[in-house]
C-alpha cells in the first residue's frame, strides 16, 4: 500500500512520540496511508514508534532548521511532497498542527504545492472532507480542497474514528531543503524554555479547566480541579490582560484555540471571543453565578453557582471517589 498523506511532525523527542504527534497521525489515517515529515534524525525508538502508528515512510530533514523560523521548514515540507510525488506516491494530503506556527507552515506549503489550504479543523471525513469552525466560532462548516492536494492544519483531539494502524517497518529517506531555503531566512537567536507546571500543554489536554473574570485573580480552585483531573488550566482575556495568569495560558480568539473532551468554564462570560476559542469542545461545562450569562447557551451543562463552592466540591469528591 502507498502512503498518501503525509503527516508533518514537529520536534519528535529521542524517547518517542507526543500525544499531539499520535493525534495528528491519527487524523492522517482517516484519510489514507501515511508517511511522515520529521525534521533532525529520529530516534531507534521514536522509529519503531512511528511504525507502531502505521507510518510507511518517513521523509527526514536537517536538525537546524529548528534554529530559524517557519519558512525554512515549509520549504523542506514542500520538498518532500514533491520527492514524494517523484517517488509514485503524490499525498493528497499534508497534515500539520493547528498551532500559529502550524497554520503559518500551511499557508506557505500551500502557496508553493499550489494546493488549497483548511485551518481549524476538527473533523476529517475518508473523501477529505473537513469540518472547521468559522465566524468566531458561530458556524460550523464542512470544507473540501479542490487541488489534487490538500494542507489541512488540524486541532487537537479531531481524530475520532480513524482507522487502526497496519503495523510494519518504516523506510527511512532523508531530504534536503531547496538550496535558496535558508539564504534569506530569519533565525532564531536565542530561546528561554517557559516553567514547566507540570500539567498538559494547553492546546494538546485533553480536558481543560479555565477561570475568567469570576475568579477575582484567585485561580487556586481552577488549578486545584485541574491536577486531580489531569488537566490543563486555561483562562480568559480578562484574566490575563488583568495580570492575574500568563497571556500563554488565554483561549480565545487572541489567544489559543483548543478542542479538549471536557471543557470546564468558571467565571467565564462566554463572549465571543472566548467562545471562539473553545466552542469545539466536546462537552462544555459551565459555572457562573449569573443565569444570564452568555456561557449558558452553548454549555452541555451548566451550574448556576459560586465557583469558590462549586469547584472545590466537584475537586472534594473526584478525590473521594478515586480512594
Amino acid at each position: 500500500m502507498t502512503a498518501s498523506v503525509l503527516v508533518y511532525l514537529d520536534a519528535v523527542p529521542a524517547d518517542g512520540l507526543r500525544k499531539a504527534h499520535r493525534e495528528l497521525l491519527a487524523a492522517g489515517r482517516i484519510l489514507g496511508p501515511v508517511a511522515a515529515a520529521v525534521t533532525g534524525t529520529p530516534s531507534d525508538s521514536a522509529l519503531a514508534e512511528l511504525a507502531e502508528s502505521g507510518v510507511e515512510t518517513v521523509f527526514t530533514g536537517p536538525a537546524d532548521l529548528a534554529g530559524y523560523l517557519v519558512a525554512p521548514t515549509a520549504a523542506w515540507l514542500a520538498a518532500v511532497a514533491r520527492a514524494a510525488a517523484e517517488g509514485g506516491s503524490a499525498p493528497s494530503a499534508v497534515v500539520v498542527d493547528n498551532s500559529a506556527e502550524g497554520k503559518e507552515i500551511a499557508a506557505r506549503v500551500g502557496v508553493r504545492l499550489g494546493a488549497g489550504v483548511i485551518t481549524d479543523v476538527v473533523a476529517l471525513e475518508a473523501d477529505g472532507t473537513a469540518h472547521k469552525s468559522v465566524l468566531a466560532g458561530s458556524y460550523e462548516v464542512r470544507a473540501k480542497a479542490t487541488s489534487t492536494t490538500a494542507v489541512l492544519a488540524v486541532k487537537g483531539n479531531a481524530a475520532e474514528g480513524a482507522p487502526e494502524p497496519v503495523r510494519g517497518a518504516a523506510a527511512v529517506q532523508a531530504v534536503d531543503p531547496p538550496a535558496d531555503a535558508l539564504a534569506n531566512a530569519a533565525r532564531i537567536t536565542s530561546r528561554s524554555e517557559r516553567p514547566s507546571t507540570g500539567r498538559p500543554e494547553l492546546t494538546e489536554a485533553s480536558i481543560v479547566v479555565a477561570g475568567g473574570r469570576g475568579t477575582d485573580g484567585d485561580f487556586g480552585p481552577i488549578e486545584e480541579l485541574a491536577d486531580v483531573l489531569g488537566a490543563a488550566v486555561g483562562a480568559s482575556r480578562a484574566a490575563t490582560d488583568a495580570g492575574w495568569i500568563g497571556h500563554d495560558f488565554q483561549v480565545g480568539q487572541t489567544g489559543k484555540t483548543v478542542s479538549p473532551q471536557l471543557y470546564i468554564s468558571a467565571g467565564i462570560s462566554g463572549a465571543i471571543q472566548q467562545k471562539a476559542g473553545m466552542q469545539t469542545s466536546k462537552v462544555i461545562v459551565a459555572v457562573n453565578s449569573d443565569p444570564e450569562s452568555p456561557v449558558f447557551e452553548i454549555a452541555d451543562f451548566g451550574v448556576v453557582g459560586d465557583l469558590f463552592k462549586v469547584l472545590p466540591q466537584a475537586t472534594q469528591e473526584i478525590k473521594r471517589r478515586r480512594g
